[in-house]
């Protein structure tokens, strides 16, 4: 399944079953929550790590759709756009970024 693809059966699901799709404010606090649920999980190394991950991306793709935000594109621009980024490090050893792609 693509990303536009799970984005729309995410949005698909959210009417269906009555869930919020105007208050992006609320929403973000939802995502918030899921972070959170994913860091426990990852934390104590419970198996729901994973299925948790998967929240915090529905979450996001709600958000998206709920602005008119295709994903999958902007997702395929932010990656090229990461690659030609370039780095160096500083006298400490942190990475600096020099160009912005």
């Amino acid at each position: 399944m693509d990303i536009r693809d799970a984005q729309k059966q995410t949005w698909d699901n959210k009417v269906a079953k009555e869930f919020n799709t105007s208050d992006v404010a609320l929403e973000f606090g939802l995502l918030t929550a899921e972070v959170g649920e994913a860091f426990t999980a990852w934390r104590k190394h419970l198996p729901d790590f994973g299925e948790e991950l998967a929240d915090v991306v529905l979450y996001v793709m709600a958000i998206a759709e709920m602005n008119g935000i295709d994903l999958d594109t902007e997702i395929d621009r932010k990656i090229a756009k990461n690659a030609r980024r370039t780095y160096e490090r500083d006298e400490h050893g942190v990475l600096h970024r020099v160009s912005n792609g």
